[in-house]
Order: C-alpha cells, then structure tokens, then sequence
C-alpha cells in the first residue's frame, strides 16, 4: 500500500489524478499563557497559527462492488494526507502548546474519584500537566503519550487529533446508482452495513443524503441538500445561497446555515443532539456539537471555526477568537444540471472539554469547565482547468446549445404560425371580396 520515500513522507501506490485538487488546511491554537491557566483558572490566550496544508484524498476507490438488484454500488474510500510544504507557513516540526489530550480527557473517562487518584500518581510520575508541547505532525497524526505509557492496563498509548489516518478507510458505504430511479443517485443506502449510527436517538441517528461529492441531478434552489460527514459522526444538510460562476460554469452555492448547529430552543428539530444537560446548560448551549460518543467517550466537540454561530459563553474564556462568516463558513458549489459539486469548502474545529477535578493536581485549581479549541480545518476541492474545459464542452456547452436549438425552433414555430395566419386571413379577404 506505500512506499517510503524518505523519513517522513509516504508515496500511496494507488495515487491518482482526479481532476480536482483537494486540500486540508490546520490552523492550530497555539496557547500563550499555560501556566496563569493551571494556576488561576485565568483565560485561555491563543494565537492561530497557520495555514500548515496537507493534499488529500487522491487515493481510488478500493473494493467496488456492483449489487444490480438493489442498484447500488459499494466501496471503500481509503484515506491518505501528504504534506505541502509550499502552501504551508511552516513545516510539520513546528512546536505548539496545547491541551495535552490524554489529561483533559481522564476525568471523562474515569469520573470516578479513586480511579482519578490512581490516575493522578501516573500523571505526575510522567511529569504531565494541563497543557503540553507538540510538533503539527504528532499533533495531527499521533504520539506515544507518556502518562498512558505508563498505565498498567491494555490501552492505547498513541493519541493524536486524526491518528490513525493514512492507510486507514472510513468505512464502506453503499450507495445507489440510480438506474432504477435517477432522484436516488449518489444518495447513501448504508455506512458500516447500517443504516443509522448509534450515536443519536430518534431520528437524528439516520444516516442521510449523499457523502456531498454530488446529489441526485436537476437540483432547485429550493432543494435541501442533505449529506453525511463522518467527521462530525452525523447527517447535516445546505440551503441554497446564491448563484456562481465557477471557471464558465454555472453553479449553485449551498450553505451550511446556523440553524444547522443551533439549540433545541431554537430548532426543536435539534433535540436529540443534546445528549446531557450540563455542560449545553439544560440543552440551550448552541454552535457547539458534542461527539463524545463516536470518539469512545472522549470529551470531544466539533464547532464552526472560532465557534462561529456559537453561544456567547463558548469563546468567553478564550482571548483572540475572531469568527467571520466569509473565512469560516462552509459551502457547496453544485453544478445544477448534473448534480456535481464541482468546489467545496469544508470548514470545522475540533475542541475538548476540560473539566475540574480535585483528586487530579494538573487540572484541581480550575474553576469552571473550559470548551478548548485545539484546532481548525479547511479542506477545499475545485474542478481543475482541464475538467473545467471539458465540462464546457461536454455538459454545459451542449445544454447551451440545446437552449438555443429550442430557441430557434421556437422562433421558426412562432414565424411559421404568423405566416399561416396571414395567409389565412388573406384568403379570407379574398373570398369576402
């Protein structure tokens, strides 16, 4: 499956040109005062540092499976991230003080006050505190933890944001061809051989729409364009927001709207997202998904980047959060036509709760719980020149010319129609006459 080039950079035997270049960009949350944190309980200051930019998903389908009774395909989508230094401000050693993840995550884990005083003898043996010093790459894809290396038990010891990523796959999913009715293309039939997730209750547990790569064709501004993401463990969907020129071609852009992560208190649809009533303060925290539950119980939640359409109280503890809707939203830029989503932008961060504990030293003096953002991404695709030409040429240029046809074929219809009608009446003149 890959081959070593060099230290540090993997070669994927299976990499291919798709015609569209998609890139994941980081911008870490480089904490500048630890120690006022662990001591007062003061506020968290960050500087963002970014973008360091990785080129993604190259990799071809693996396992493709034809099933035509059901009229559906199924696949894998295997997953690979190759480092672009050009595109990045610095370099995958560069250092940044963040949450040390396996600390913060203890007291989730093990609530119990015995099991974190045990806990506890491990973190300060391994000299671990709140926060620690971490490369971009053990950051993102994964170090050996020195606390968890020294725990007696059978359990992970590398931890990272996205560990494990390269060479791994998402999952299979199945989805239908549309042979039998065009209105289910692309639209997925199962994820892992299900059709629900067993994160949510009730129908928030479903898995929806398409994986957003395209949507069944013909697609209205008043469609709502429904897909499923892995990365935030649910369906979501897009409303449209405005009409692009994208490369010559016409496209529709659908946006994530903010209803999309509010409260229950304002999109009742949302209650069965609210899974505790503590930390959402009785289900009315909005901005903030919590998805501890596909993260094996670590106290992991997704947001918009610097908590976007958040609540207020999510970015009053931390200093330097500036959301704007045009670097931090996401959209999709849709061919109408053929359905295709010929320019994304996937924008989301990635934060952990922290939480006091009185029997844990490293985090005994907070005083109040902290949503910490570790980090955020942009992953971006857009149809390449080449593809663009060719789907000129190919689909729009042909529906254009189509357009025109029925034009001129109207116009002769419409001139033949009053030539008729003279004549007509001329020969009723004459009659008359």
């Amino acid at each position: 499956m890959e081959v070593v080039l060099e230290e540090g950079t993997i070669a994927f035997k299976n990499w291919v040109k798709t015609g569209t270049d998609v890139y994941r960009q980081f911008w870490i949350f480089d904490v500048q005062n630890p120690d006022e944190v662990t001591v007062n309980s003061s506020k968290i200051k960050v500087k963002q540092r970014g973008p360091y930019t990785y080129r993604v998903r190259y990799l071809a389908k693996e396992n493709i499976t034809q099933d035509p009774e059901t009229h559906t395909v199924s696949f894998l989508q295997p997953n690979g991230a190759i480092f672009e230094p050009s595109l990045s401000v610095g370099t995958e050693d560069d250092t940044f003080t963040i949450l040390n993840l396996a600390v913060a995550a203890a007291p989730q884990l093990y609530p119990n006050t015995f099991m974190q005083g045990i806990l506890n003898s491990f973190i300060k043996k391994s000299k671990s505190s709140m926060f620690q010093n971490r490369t971009l790459k053990e950051l993102l894809w994964g170090y050996t933890d020195p606390f968890l290396n020294l725990v007696p038990y059978p359990i992970t010891t590398t931890i990272g944001v996205f560990y494990p990523y390269n060479n791994t796959a998402d999952g299979i999913y199945k989805v239908f061809n549309g042979k039998d009715d065009i209105s289910k293309v692309a639209i997925i039939d199962t994820y892992k051989g299900r059709k629900n997730l067993s994160y949510w209750s009730s129908y928030c547990d479903l898995i929806n729409g398409t994986d957003a790569a395209s949507f069944p064709p013909f697609v209205e501004k008043t469609r709502v364009l429904q897909f499923f993401s892995s990365d935030i463990c649910r369906s979501i969907y897009a409303v449209f927001g405005a009409e692009i020129n994208l490369k010559g071609i016409p496209v529709y852009r659908f946006i994530l709207p903010s209803f999309a992560f509010a409260s229950p208190f304002q999109n009742p649809d949302n209650h069965c997202f609210c899974t505790e009533k503590i930390i959402s303060k009785n289900c009315t925290l909005y901005g903030v998904l919590d998805i501890g539950k596909c993260k094996e119980g670590k106290p992991v939640y997704i947001s918009l980047p610097h908590f976007l359409h958040g609540s207020p109280e999510l970015a009053e503890p931390i200093e330097s959060l500036s959301p704007n809707e045009e670097e931090h939203s996401t959209y999709l830029d849709v061919e109408p036509i053929t359905g295709f989503t010929l320019r994304f932008a996937k924008r989301l961060q990635v934060n952990m709760l922290v939480k006091p504990a009185k029997k844990i030293e490293a985090l005994k003096n907070l005083k109040h719980n902290y949503i910490v953002p570790i980090l955020w991404l942009n992953e971006t695709g857009t149809i390449g020149d080449e593809k663009a030409e060719m789907f000129r040429n190919q689909v729009t240029g042909k529906i254009n010319l189509l357009g025109l046809v029925e034009i001129v074929l109207l116009s002769v219809g419409v001139v033949m129609f009053i030539a008729f009608m003279i004549s007509y009446c001329a020969c009723r003149s004459k009659r008359v006459n």
